[in-house]
């Protein structure tokens, strides 16, 4: 008898200690959190692959309600649900809200946003008066694709507006916010019908739960940028930057510097060291209590990336001075980080294996830095090269370049999601049939998937895509600028162009919270293709719209027929020009003439030029392919005169002239050069009339 009454007494203790262990979670939400669309939600909702990675000394519950509305006033307010009588009777020691999709629909948001702030405190207070020891977190949204057909009709802007609110929430409240948003954000396949999660999307959310709860976001983790050999930028504050387990401390140091952090709850963490002084080598060493990293030969200098398609990756064994320079290319102050594609986007059918890496943005091999050497700098981009070494030459300092370019990638695949989804929403959709997006560019995607039975397959000309799996995973290395070789995929829609660039230069500013970030830009050569002539003018013009930004004039090294011109050393040192006069204040003339002014006299057009200090032309003879119109359109060869510091152009054709333009043919003879005989650019200007 007293054996029983020992064994009942055990487990009636053992059950006290596994109830005291045993923690209740209330995942809150919607059809989300529900598992609408999954083929079994039962197991492959978040809540239930939430219960799998917490085990059983948790107990996961899912309140989800499909159509629920966080706002009291909305078409079906989750406080009037059952799901919500049943989730306050559980009284969980941890609740999960995910509420807000729901509010975005035109019935609710517009009429009732006053209330939504105040509605989320009360459903917090609601949780904690059922258990007040509770843990409460509440989730950014998850993200609506721009295919849902309410998206421009105001989804996108009520989605963003809601966002801004759940963080006020969070800081009136103090209760712990987690993101949905930014981990599906980049992966739209994995929204089928742009709003609710696949099998993977709800992994991901309940990775993300997982991590919060426990504060295991994997141990300590950098960039892959952080290798050894790397260059770190110079004279700057230099902010050090990862993750690591919640509330673990990090430790660096470097030089004679020693800093201690600790991580927040989301697992981030970041140190700003004082600026590191020029040179080296140092060791950086970043450290928790679990794991130790040690970077060596490290560099304190000049850091650019160099970015783009073909010609910028264009590869320096292949350029036409590559067997005079690779030989003498070893330089261990100059330090190469190169990433290329795993697969090129030649004309070809990708095999299948290769698509659903794609998908998963897993598109450039892994790489490291190395030193300069002649078979390293062999097959690095020529132009980033030239443009190096012309730094390195002229400043002697440490040079660290990384390239990251892709053959044939149009300029809207370099650009953030959220910046087409505001500013370009239309380059977006169904972009294998967009007639923004070059027909070239898409036939060849077309080709390379063409073995996927994918309807959401990505491809690096994607609109985003690039962007998502090339800039995005650099996480805001700090670097000093940016050079810029591309166009060639965007030169059928000027127009198109001049607003992607814009926001090209303003996302990458943007990501590297840098409003001066420097962007100097190759223009397009000369080429047998009839629309250059305008792209090149284009980028002219847009060179002067945004500020720190510089153009290199490539129309002298262009091929007629040749996309891929083979002389780049020319190109890397005009790119350094800018860099070197506008960045480092060095007394250098940084660009060929750009046209200023013009007025007219007579039947006479005056062209007045920046960096216009003694033109002439480039072969001894007259200058050629400036042309004169009155009226646009019907263009005249004109004679041109270089007066002082002028250029007077006059056609006996045109007695009053009102158009002038220069280097106008898509293959273009243009001699007009300065004295440090730079290229002037292709240009057409109109004299205005008062």
């Amino acid at each position: 008898m007293k054996k029983f009454v020992v064994i009942y007494i055990c487990l009636i203790l053992s059950a006290i200690v596994n109830a005291q262990q045993h923690k209740k979670i209330a995942c809150i939400g919607n059809s989300i959190t529900y598992g609408y669309g999954l083929t079994d939600r039962n197991t492959q909702s978040y809540p239930a692959q939430l219960q799998k990675m917490l085990g059983e000394s948790y107990e996961v519950r899912n309140f989800g309600k499909p159509g629920a509305t966080l706002l009291n006033k909305g078409h079906l307010p989750y406080t009037r649900q059952e799901e919500y009588r049943e989730a306050i009777d559980f009284a969980g020691d941890i609740v999960i809200i995910h509420l807000g999709i729901n509010d975005t629909d035109p019935r609710n948001w517009p009429d009732y946003r006053d209330d939504f702030v105040k509605d989320y405190v009360t459903l917090i207070n609601s949780f904690q008066n059922a258990n007040p020891k509770a843990r409460i977190l509440i989730a950014l949204m998850t993200p609506i694709n721009d295919r849902h057909p309410r998206f421009l009709s105001g989804t996108r802007d009520w989605h963003g507006d809601i966002q801004l609110a759940i963080e006020n929430v969070a800081r009136y409240t103090g209760v712990q916010l987690i993101d949905f948003y930014t981990p599906l954000h980049s992966y739209p396949f994995m929204l089928p019908d742009a709003v609710h999660p696949n099998q993977e999307g709800a992994s991901i959310m309940a990775q993300t739960v997982y991590s919060a709860i426990t504060g295991n976001y994997g141990g300590l983790k950098m960039s892959m940028l952080y290798t050894d050999n790397m260059v770190l930028q110079r004279d700057i504050p230099l902010t050090i930057q990862g993750k690591a387990n919640a509330g673990e401390q990090v430790t660096i140091s470097i030089s004679n510097q020693h800093l201690k952090t600790k991580t927040g709850l989301d697992g981030k963490w970041s140190i700003k060291l004082l600026p590191l002084k020029t040179g080296g080598p140092y060791t950086l060493k970043i450290a928790t209590a679990n794991r130790k990293l040690q970077y060596n030969n490290v560099l304190a200098g000049e850091v650019w990336l160099c970015s783009g398609q073909s010609n910028m990756a264009f590869m320096l064994k292949h350029s036409s001075t590559a067997k005079n320079d690779i030989p003498q290319a070893t330089d261990q102050q100059i330090r190469l980080f190169d990433m290329k594609a795993r697969w090129n986007t030649s004309a070809v059918e990708w095999d299948s294996t290769v698509l659903g890496s794609l998908n998963h943005l897993q598109y450039y091999r892994d790489t490291e830095w190395t030193t300069c050497t002649t078979e390293t700098a062999s097959d690095f981009s020529a132009v980033a090269y030239y443009f190096g070494k012309a730094l390195r030459d002229s400043l002697q300092v440490p040079i660290g370049l990384i390239c990251n370019a892709i053959g044939g990638s149009p300029t809207e695949s370099w650009v953030d999601r959220s910046s087409l989804e505001y500013e370009f929403p239309a380059i977006l959709k169904d972009w294998l049939n967009n007639d923004f997006i070059q027909g070239w560019a898409r036939e060849r995607a077309a080709l390379n998937i063409k073995k996927s039975t994918d309807s959401f397959q990505r491809h690096p000309y994607e609109p985003c895509y690039l962007y998502e799996a090339g800039i995005a995973p650099l996480e805001q290395y700090p670097i000093k600028g940016v050079i810029w070789y591309q166009g060639e995929s965007n030169a059928h829609n000027k127009d198109a162009h001049e607003k992607l660039f814009k926001l090209l230069v303003q996302s990458w500013r943007k990501n590297w919270n840098e409003d001066r970030l420097p962007f100097y830009f190759v223009q397009l050569p000369s080429i047998d293709r009839p629309s250059w002539p305008w792209f090149r003018d284009s980028q002219r013009k847009l060179m002067k719209e945004i500020p720190y930004t510089g153009m290199a004039v490539s129309i002298d090294y262009g091929d007629s027929l040749d996309v891929h011109p083979n002389c780049k050393k020319p190109i890397g040192e005009r790119l350094a020009r800018w860099a070197l006069n506008k960045t480092y204040s060095k007394k250098i003339i940084p660009s060929g003439p750009l046209v200023r002014s013009v007025s007219s006299r007579g039947n006479a057009v005056f062209l007045s030029f920046d960096y216009g200090q003694g033109m002439k032309s480039s072969d001894g003879k007259s200058l050629r392919t400036f042309e004169v119109a009155e009226i646009d359109g019907l263009y005249y060869p004109a004679t041109a005169e270089i007066i002082g510091e002028q250029v007077k152009v006059y056609s006996k054709n045109v007695s009053k002239p009102r158009y002038v333009r220069y280097g106008w043919q898509p293959f273009t003879r243009a001699n007009l050069v300065n004295q440090a005989s730079l290229p002037a650019s292709t240009f057409m200007v109109e004299i205005l009339v008062k």
